[in-house]
């Protein structure tokens, strides 16, 4: 083979199909697409988690009586005036409490102002107080006032279990303030849930701290779309580098395969 011969076939030149072009646009698209989407939510979060920190700073304020936009005061301090319903709490599943199962208990509290139900989150429970005779200790009897935090319960993710209709004493699977109300023949009941906060109400002698004595506020809001962004900005480089270098041929053959064994100037 001679020299000029040697010399071509070691060069490369970029020589793209049209196949392979297409679908790489395409991905690109995607990509870049998604990578983009991701930074908008990104600044959305950013903004949403701000915006719960200044309502969440707010001094207590008395829940209105009607609340047309619930939305707009969850995570707002709240105070409610009146008295607890104890024969009608129900239970809701919790996440492990300092390494116990248990049971969120929300008691439905009639306002002073008659304007009608709340359903108060006061706090989590162990398996072995699910029975209202174990707790009663905890009671808060008579006229009272609660503060805690508005919240709005949410509809169940595609992977998260409903709560169908839960006989008589079963715990729920999430807060449902219409369904609830219907179960408890409550009318009036508002949209939403108020967490009381901690250092209000009696608590369960020999129980876990925390015990019915309210919630601590908590924001459970993932922002990782700043990682995901950079996911798919990686990828669409990823396949550009992928797209160049597959489409680069052998200059003495035009593919990417040996050069013609034929070829000689000897």
């Amino acid at each position: 083979m001679s020299a000029t011969a040697v010399e071509t076939a070691g060069r490369r030149h970029f020589r793209p199909t049209l196949g392979a072009t297409l679908v790489t646009l395409a991905g690109l698209a995607v990509t870049i697409g998604l990578g983009t989407w991701q930074l908008e939510r990104l600044h959305w979060k950013q903004e949403l988690i701000a915006r719960i920190d200044r309502q969440m700073a707010e001094p207590p304020a008395p829940l209105p009586a009607r609340i047309d936009d619930p939305a707009a005061w969850e995570f707002r301090p709240v105070t409610l005036t009146g008295h607890f319903l104890n024969d009608k709490d129900l239970l809701v599943i919790a996440r492990p409490h300092q390494g116990q199962v248990g049971y969120e208990v929300l008691t439905p509290f009639e306002r002073a102002d008659g304007a009608g139900v709340v359903l108060v989150n006061r706090g989590f429970v162990p398996m072995d107080r699910r029975d209202p005779a174990t707790r009663a200790a905890a009671r808060v009897e008579g006229g009272t006032t609660v503060r805690g935090i508005v919240r709005v319960p949410q509809p169940p993710g595609f992977f998260q279990p409903g709560n169908g209709t839960p006989a008589a004493g079963s715990a729920w699977m999430r807060a449902d303030p219409p369904a609830m109300a219907a179960a408890l023949s409550l009318s009036g009941v508002a949209p939403v849930v108020v967490e009381m906060l901690p250092g209000q109400g009696a608590s369960l002698p020999g129980a876990p701290a925390g015990t019915l004595a309210g919630i601590e506020p908590r924001v459970e809001l993932p922002n990782n779309h700043l990682q995901y962004a950079l996911t798919w900005y990686g990828l669409a480089v990823t396949l550009a580098g992928i797209y160049v270098l597959s489409q680069r041929k052998r200059a003495d053959t035009g593919t990417d395969g040996r050069p013609d064994d034929r070829i000689s100037g000897a």
